[in-house]
């Protein structure tokens, strides 16, 4: 329960089903700067708010610390993915290292029959066991972000709000008579308030920000840059240089401290490799001979067609059937059929 309008629907639905509910809040960072600030989650006035909403649907709930993990497991990794030049996604990370991995293991520790939460995703039964599917409001589809749950977890996860819109889980916040139906969604990186994202680097680790130059695709040196963790692969505003066209990040060179730019045109590439392939489909593995899918290579970026075939050491090449613009090193891969998860990888580089 992170005290927002989703997981309270969720929990007061489970109640009003009649399920016996343990409600768990998790403290992942020092969240005192945080207290006040509306669009965050997991901040203070986060866990009030879940445990208020706890007592008046009475349930236990139980604040759980994970702090010292939180930071090892997603916040140095977020620093780290940065410095290598990459574009992080702390939220899967997040999912896969502290909720559906430790708060997993507490919950079966627990004897609890489930592990729910308020995705907006779907978790549907299949010939070969447990799926996991778009939910049905793509607009607020979150399955990019579960595509790397270990395929056994889905047998212990619920999403009740897979069918919902957000009109109607506030809705039924209000007919379940909760406060908090009409409180903000969450914007911001939970450890980031505000999103000044760069803070944060610069505290874990100090240095982030050495400039260095920005070249052209010939290596020519145009200007300087403050930073590479300041830039992302497609990038437009914010770089500096004049030109007759506008320019675009294309490359972040962490080895070389260079930030590469070039034309919009520049940015299109065909085909990607990523590495830590999660599979979801069937027989386990991704069929040896390749197969073909539509795939998400950004959370909010449309579904595109595209060859998968397997590599050596969880790997993937991925052949797009038309080039994509902005392919970031660091985001996700997420393989799709129809509406089902197949699962997907991390982008390692594009060619």
């Amino acid at each position: 329960m992170s005290g927002g309008v989703d997981s309270s629907v969720t929990a007061a639905l489970l109640k009003e089903a009649g399920f016996d509910v343990v409600g768990v809040t998790l403290q992942l960072y020092d969240h005192g700067v945080a207290i006040d600030k509306p669009g965050t989650c997991c901040a203070g006035r986060d866990i009030q708010d879940a445990r208020r909403v706890a007592d008046h649907i009475g349930i236990p709930h139980y604040v759980l610390d994970f702090e010292e993990r939180f930071k090892k497991q997603v916040m140095e990794n977020f620093a780290d993915t940065y410095l290598k030049g990459e574009t992080p996604i702390p939220c899967v990370t997040c999912n896969d290292t502290i909720k559906f991995a430790d708060l997993l293991d507490r919950a079966k520790d627990l004897g609890a029959v489930a592990l729910v939460t308020g995705h907006y995703t779907r978790r549907l039964d299949g010939e070969d066991g447990a799926e996991l599917h778009r939910g049905c409001d793509h607009s607020r589809d979150q399955s990019y972000f579960l595509f790397s749950t270990a395929k056994e977890a889905l047998d212990m996860l619920w999403f009740p709000l897979g069918n919902c819109t957000k009109d109607e889980a506030r809705a039924e916040a209000v007919r379940l008579g909760l406060d908090i139906a009409q409180k903000p969604d969450s914007q911001d990186i939970c450890f980031v308030p505000d999103g000044k994202y760069l803070d944060v680097l610069e505290k874990l680790r100090p240095g982030a920000l050495d400039p260095g130059d920005i070249v052209d695709t010939a290596g020519k040196v145009l200007g300087r840059h403050e930073g590479i963790v300041k830039y992302t692969i497609g990038q437009r505003k914010g770089i500096g240089i004049a030109a007759a066209n506008p320019l675009y990040v294309l490359e972040i060179d962490a080895k070389n401290n260079r930030i590469v730019v070039g034309e919009k045109t520049d940015l299109l590439k065909p085909s990607l490799t990523i590495r830590d392939v999660n599979w979801l489909g069937k027989a386990g593995k991704i069929p040896d001979a390749g197969f073909t899918c539509t795939v998400k290579l950004r959370s909010l970026a449309p579904l595109i067609k595209a060859r998968i075939t397997p590599m050596d050491n969880n790997r993937a090449n991925v052949e797009l059937e038309e080039p994509y613009a902005g392919i970031a090193p660091g985001q996700a891969c997420v393989f799709y059929e129809g509406e089902r998860v197949l699962g997907g990888g991390w982008i390692e580089k594009f060619a």
